[in-house]
């Protein structure tokens, strides 16, 4: 009974704001600060080759970009939102509750977490355990490794001897974004998993291991800086001793000046990331809300062009920003969902 009066509140909804729809004409993107300039790119080249306007795009973070994607139907609410993640089944849930029913997943490419710094001195070589012990709020005792402890260490050397004795300081993105979601996943969890103590912890206490795996420490060694990645390089400029997290396409367009460490022995560059051999790397998306496709000016124009070859493809624009493509079977997988409009289900 709550699914049909969720259904039948939704529909009501579209009817109620279709007009209001129209009175919009261009495109409303929110989300991913990965996933904007990629977007910015496709918009661009969309507003010139066609007679549409150019879309809005606004960097949220992913997770500020589901909140607003979410909020309902009509011209107060985006279009499309870009995203560094997938989106969450709570997510979902909060989209139906405001009669966003209908939403296309479209999975654009790949992308790499780097960290990166300077070019002026020499590169960080770090293991996923080392991320793991320079950034968590709590890590097992070095004298007793049973115990865990809050963090004591202050200089990367104090982790690894072959490390740099200078001060751990990193600069990242904040909890909305889907860039930090994914590399405490994808980085500081595995780095977790390397002891003992705490892989045990999966089997009888996944919410304690989630929390110590993946709690950032508080105590100035992690600044959030924001979801401006771009304000990262420059700061990483300014400091050779910081180290900054963002996605690979930013050290790509940056890569004069700073350079992304090595993980696991690799380096963080294109061809790393594209055969899997990097290992900290995770897809790309955006969302589309069906609803508003066939009333919002050139929509499927704008979706054409994104899952287009000559966007998405191994020789595409985005491959020149750093966009890490699909394999040819998935990108024509996806093409094929968009132009079908084929919606999620339910997680």
């Amino acid at each position: 009974m709550k699914l049909k009066t969720i259904a039948a509140a939704g529909a009501l909804s579209l009817l109620l704001c279709g007009p209001a729809l129209a009175a919009r004409d261009y495109i409303s993107i929110v989300g991913s600060s990965t996933v904007y300039p990629f977007a910015t790119v496709v918009a661009e080249q969309f507003g010139k080759t066609t007679g549409y306007k150019t879309p809005k795009i606004e960097s949220t973070g992913s997770g500020g970009g589901f909140k607003l994607f979410c909020g309902g139907v009509g011209i107060n609410h985006p279009d499309i939102t870009n995203a560094s993640r997938a989106i969450k089944s709570s997510e979902m849930e909060k989209c139906a509750e405001n009669g966003v029913n209908d939403i296309v997943e479209v999975k654009i490419g790949y992308d790499g977490i780097v960290l990166a710094h300077s070019k002026s001195v020499a590169p960080l070589k770090l293991t996923r355990q080392e991320i793991f012990l320079a950034l968590a709020k709590d890590v097992p005792d070095p004298k007793n490794p049973g115990k865990i402890i809050p963090n004591p260490y202050k200089t990367w050397n104090e982790i690894n001897s072959n490390l740099p004795p200078t001060k751990i300081e990193v600069l990242g993105p904040p909890p909305t974004s889907g860039t930090r979601d994914a590399f405490v996943e994808l980085a500081m969890e595995t780095g977790a998993d390397s002891f003992d103590v705490i892989k045990a912890m999966k089997k009888t206490d996944k919410e304690g291991y989630k929390a110590l795996s993946q709690t950032v420490r508080e105590d100035g060694a992690y600044v959030e800086a924001g979801e401006n990645d771009n304000l990262i390089v420059q700061k990483l400029q300014a400091n050779p001793a910081a180290v900054g997290i963002f996605g690979f396409s930013f050290l790509d367009q940056n890569s004069d000046v700073i350079q992304g460490s090595f993980i696991e022995d690799m380096p963080p560059t294109f061809e790393a990331i594209a055969d899997g051999s990097y290992p900290v790397s995770r897809p790309l998306y955006f969302y589309v809300k069906k609803a508003h496709v066939d009333v919002i000016p050139g929509m499927k124009g704008y979706l054409d062009e994104f899952t287009s070859e000559k966007a998405w493809g191994e020789d595409g624009y985005l491959a020149d920003k750093g966009l890490i493509p699909m394999p040819a079977a998935e990108r024509k997988q996806y093409h094929e969902n968009v132009a079908a409009l084929k919606t999620l289900e339910m997680k």
